[in-house]
């Protein structure tokens, strides 16, 4: 989306916005957005995401000439395929990092996983819910005076949990204890943050692409200043770097000791006019204090899936892979492999649309792809790939894990459910070590 133009843009003797009108100015007509805005909001629907949206913010280094064509793996001979193996075999032999068995769940969702009106599909989501709340409790992330990043958001069932978790522990002082942030690129149907509009509990919806959203612009985080911990519930290939980038390497944040495309939803404050210009900053913080514009992180649970949608572009864990002495092309044919972890375990989806590799979540997709061409029959047994795309998988985690590291962050990977709930079932967690804890 274009916007052709910008509230910082406007020359200083051009007149401010009329009272209650967007604060956008349309360059091609010189003049403010005509749009009505709602109380307290500074844009209309339309020109919301200039508040936070900065174009490819967390889409990763910018170097290098053209993507890498891809290269099906049936493309490849034998003799490429071995060298692969070799290279995969060589670089998860010496890896520092395994996935442990840690299935979990919490209290809260109990009463519902016993509810029998539930289907199977639900059911499975709520194992999900449960466990990866219970991942919260157990690294000391779930409690209040803080804001949950739910990233992927969907229908917002996870942040949902935590609020229901929480609202009963320890009355929380205002409402404002506890902000609930929900980025989704999608228009969502059924949204259950709207059920908790009359809790006094702060529900914040933002339709935007994890890509250009820059945290430390939003209103909401930095009203109250408040620790953040990124949550999800199957982040889709890239989606997952995207995420991890948004919360740690954000402008603002990185200050920190501690560690349009699409319309917002969102309630912004009003903006105080921009001296300079005459009219609204871009910049909600514009002119106001210099300290840090939001509370440091705290941790994040992620669950993982679809390593096959990775790129190379987006990937944080580029410097890990060039430490082992491989690059994007392995990254890419590794990928690829990433979906024999699955192949032949999961139903084939047939007429399946073109996927976007960012697909970013969702609590209504499992994110699980058919089987794909690039099984390369006869060069391994089902058993053989199965075992090399878990390898692949674990290779491309551990480069997360690694990003995390050199961020001040001790990672994790658990098989956090059991495969038959989902055979996408690792959660990626970070606390910091004990002695750094905020």
């Amino acid at each position: 989306m274009q916007h052709g133009g910008s509230a910082a843009s406007v020359s200083s003797n051009m007149a401010a916005p009329a009272s209650g009108s967007c604060g956008f100015f349309v360059e091609k007509k010189k003049r403010f957005c005509k749009m009505i805005v709602g109380r307290g909001r500074r844009f209309c629907g339309e020109h919301a995401t200039m508040v936070y949206y900065v174009e490819n913010i967390n889409a990763g280094s910018a170097d290098g000439d053209e993507p890498l064509p891809q290269v099906s793996l049936c493309e490849r001979s034998r003799a490429e395929l071995q060298s692969l193996l070799d290279k995969l075999r060589t670089a998860t032999g010496d890896l520092h990092c395994d996935v442990d068995d840690r299935v979990l769940s919490h209290p809260v969702v109990e009463e519902e996983l016993n509810n029998p009106q539930n289907g199977g599909s639900a059911h499975k989501h709520l194992k999900q819910q449960s466990s990866i709340v219970g991942h919260l409790e157990e690294l000391g992330l779930l409690g209040g005076g803080r804001c949950f990043v739910e990233f992927g958001a969907g229908r917002g069932k996870l942040s949902h949990w935590i609020h229901e978790a929480l609202k009963d522990r320890d009355p929380l002082k205002t409402s404002e204890d506890l902000q609930l942030l929900l980025v989704e690129r999608c228009s969502t149907r059924f949204k259950v943050d709207g059920k908790h509009q009359d809790t006094g509990a702060q529900f914040e919806r933002l339709q935007v692409d994890i890509q250009h959203l820059d945290l430390s612009k939003v209103p909401l985080i930095r009203k109250k200043k408040l620790p953040l911990v990124g949550i999800g519930k199957h982040l889709c290939g890239a989606a997952t770097d995207l995420a991890l980038r948004c919360l740690l390497d954000t402008p603002g944040h990185r200050a920190e000791t501690a560690p349009p495309p699409k319309r917002l939803k969102t309630s912004e404050p009003a903006a105080e006019p921009d001296p300079d210009s005459g009219s609204v900053s871009n910049d909600p913080g514009a002119g106001s204090d210099h300290g840090p514009v939001s509370g440091p992180v705290l941790g994040l649970a992620v669950a993982l899936c679809c390593h096959h949608r990775c790129e190379w572009h987006h990937y944080v864990g580029q410097r890990f892979f060039l430490q082992l002495g491989l690059g994007p092309t392995e990254f890419s044919a590794f990928c690829r492999m990433s979906s024999w972890a699955t192949c032949g375990l999961r139903p084939t989806r047939q007429d399946r649309p073109p996927q976007d590799v960012t697909n970013q979540g969702g609590d209504d997709e499992e994110h699980e792809v058919a089987e794909e061409p690039d099984a390369v029959d006869g060069f391994l047994s089902p058993d053989e790939r199965q075992t090399v795309g878990r390898l692949c998988k674990l290779l491309i985690d551990s480069g997360r894990v690694h990003f995390l590291s050199t961020r001040g962050f001790r990672g994790r990977l658990s098989r956090y459910v059991d495969a038959s709930v989902t055979l996408e079932n690792v959660l990626l967690t970070a606390t910091p070590p004990p002695d750094c804890s905020p």
